[in-house]
């Protein structure tokens, strides 16, 4: 047994920290980990990690292909290929909810294979609902099973997901330190069979047993209203002559309902309530954009459940109508007002971790938040102080022109548009004109790294000015479409292999593993290898747990005398495989407020195909490299 130094006791201590950051959440990811970089230079003398090293991640190859394939996926998006394929699966899936779950799967999976499998979703999640509605069935039949068909589709291709470039990044470095190991950076469709098979028994068990497990937490072709049940919060109230308010704008009645005037009866607390619409006549005014003074006569649309609507009505002298009157069509009406939409919340949102007063969207973005939704779990009361988390959906009413700008800056991604829904085109959208050049760039890239001409980096990055130089992308919108959250978490944490590999805590914990396997065969400790990765991936992400694994998966298979190239590979498919909780892989935290999920769905659905995975995963790595 190796002796623990005090160095590597040192650096342990800042992985403990930095794992009870991670499931605390108490930080986010991306700021713990730059967090660990500053550590590891400032306790220098016992992590053996300088300025230098600790600033190699950001020119690390994974972490500069993983910035090209996000431009790059962006340019696909802008092709407009994917509505093309949203007709496609209208057109196949008809008439039956397996046929359209299918190719659901299949797709997403083989995109998510070459193109980055976050925007993928994103993209897919609208559509889906969209699809649903027209098959009437269940999103939430559809939405888990897009997440965990994208992370399957990530095993297809070096390039399919961060990890994946990240674990052939390490390989490469340790083959070259150690020649001896057989390591190698990975080629781009070198552990493509094993992920064949991975995705096909993955496919399997979602269109079969998975397809029994998902539950329909979302009922089909509801309207929003009755998505975040807003029927008994919604509410008109007519002006009386009498009332106070004649002659007061909107905006005034704004101001006095967080500050309400004094009554005789004394004074009034603040209102939990929202004017959403001014309605006179047969027209219909938005309420953060009209200016009009008050009339008798007048209706306002508000959000209020039933106690603040009658202290609304009996402070301000109004009259209250029969909540049965408002629809969701009264609150989605023509362009230039009000229209009801759903958004989602993404990882890097500058919303996240604000209430919703302090995000303030009516005066950024004239945008009322009327709920919000985590998972399961709706909030419709006292909505300001509510935090916003990633993950959350909020319904929103917004006009549809600052609805552009309220999501161009990334903060927030439409999952659902409308509540009176329009009749599609009968001719699908034309595609964008740089669409051959975008496509045939990707398959260069592809084709380039594949045969060994070049780099994945150096090919990415060829790629990128080939759009840029063509037009087809602008540098504004390639810059924003990088998730640099993913960039920060991916360069913080890699010095962090570097210091327990030079103060020997890898080959200490390796040598723990290697003990305590002795009972197991190889294959077994393989096995447990990919048991511990996937736990580690859903509760710590998969960047940090492939940072502090596979360099102790190399060990263990050194100790064992096997070899160590199917213990990388064991790690990288089990990083691909959090499929038990939401918080454990971005596309599940990106399904859970539209799917309407609870915790214990990943729980029921995720485990048994983990476990199948785990399996599978095992025999199929043995029989193609061998132990």
């Amino acid at each position: 047994m190796l002796a623990l130094s005090a160095d590597a006791l040192v650096v342990f201590a800042l992985v403990a920290i930095t794992l009870a950051l991670f499931v605390s959440e108490a930080v986010s990811p991306d700021v713990t980990a730059i967090g660990v970089l500053v550590s590891l230079v400032v306790f220098g003398e016992f992590t053996h990690v300088g300025p230098a090293e600790a600033l190699g991640g950001f020119a690390n190859t994974a972490t500069i292909t993983i910035i090209g394939m996000y431009i790059l996926s962006e340019g696909v998006r802008q092709t407009g290929i994917v509505s093309r394929i949203s007709r496609w699966l209208v057109s196949f899936g008809r008439g039956s909810d397996r046929r359209l779950l299918g190719g659901i799967l299949g797709t997403t999976g083989l995109a998510a294979g070459f193109v980055n499998n976050t925007p993928i979703v994103a993209v897919f999640i609208p559509m889906i609902n969209d699809l649903a509605a027209q098959t009437d069935t269940s999103p939430s039949k559809l939405l888990l099973p897009l997440s965990y068909a994208a992370m399957l589709g990530g095993t297809l291709t070096l390039i399919g997901t961060a990890t994946n470039l990240l674990v052939s990044d390490i390989a490469a470095r340790t083959g070259a330190a150690n020649p001896d190991l057989g390591l190698h950076a990975l080629s781009m469709f070198e552990f493509s069979p094993v992920g064949v098979v991975v995705f096909v028994v993955g496919v399997a068990y979602l269109m079969t047993v998975g397809r029994w497990l998902v539950p329909a937490r979302v009922e089909p072709a509801e309207t929003l209203t009755q998505t975040f049940d807003m029927e008994r919060h919604l509410a008109q109230v007519a002006v009386r002559e009498t009332s106070p308010l004649v002659g007061k704008t909107v905006a005034t009645l704004r101001e006095e309902l967080r500050e309400p005037p004094e009554i005789e009866a004394g004074p009034v607390g603040p209102f939990d309530l929202d004017v959403l619409q001014l309605v006179r006549g047969e027209e219909t005014f938005y309420a953060l954009s009209t200016e009009m003074p008050l009339e008798a006569g007048d209706l306002l649309t508000v959000r209020g459940n039933g106690r603040e609507v009658n202290r609304f009505t009996q402070t301000f002298g109004l009259r209250q109508l029969p909540r049965e009157r408002v629809t969701a069509g009264d609150l989605d009406v023509r362009e230039g007002h009000g229209r009801l939409v759903e958004v989602f919340v993404p990882e890097g949102s500058s919303y996240a971790g604000e209430t919703v007063r302090e995000a303030n969207l009516a005066a950024f973005h004239s945008a009322h938040v009327l709920a919000v939704r985590r998972g399961d779990t709706i909030v419709k009361d006292d909505i300001d102080a509510h935090e916003i988390g990633v993950g959350d959906s909020l319904l929103v009413q917004v006009r549809e022109r600052d609805l552009r700008y309220l999501v161009e800056n990334g903060d927030v991604v439409v999952t659902r548009g409308v509540g009176i829904e329009e009749e599609p085109s009968p001719e699908p959208e034309p595609l964008s004109p740089s669409t051959p050049i975008t496509l045939g760039t990707v398959a260069v890239v592809v084709a380039v790294a594949a045969l060994g001409y070049l780099p994945i980096s150096i090919a990415a990055l060829g790629g990128v000015v080939t759009l840029f130089a063509t037009d087809a992308l602008s540098p504004s919108d390639a810059y924003a479409a990088v998730n640099w959250n993913v960039v920060f978490l991916l360069a913080g944490l890699l010095p962090l292999g570097v210091a327990l590999s030079r103060t020997g805590g890898d080959a200490f914990l390796a040598a723990l593993l290697a003990n305590a396997a002795s009972v197991l065969p190889p294959i077994g400790v393989l096995w447990v290898f990919y048991l511990l990765t996937g736990i580690l991936a859903a509760v710590i992400t998969p960047v940090a747990s492939v940072v502090l694994l596979v360099p102790i998966a190399i060990d263990v298979a050194v100790d064992l005398g096997v070899q160590p190239l199917a213990f990388v590979f064991i790690v990288l498919f089990g990083a691909s495989t959090a499929f038990s909780t939401p918080v454990g892989y971005q596309t599940n935290l990106m399904v859970y407020g539209p799917g309407g999920y609870r915790f214990t769905d990943y729980l029921r659905v995720g485990v048994p195909m983990q476990l199948l995975l785990s399996v599978v995963t095992t025999v199929a790595v043995t029989g193609y490299w061998g132990l």
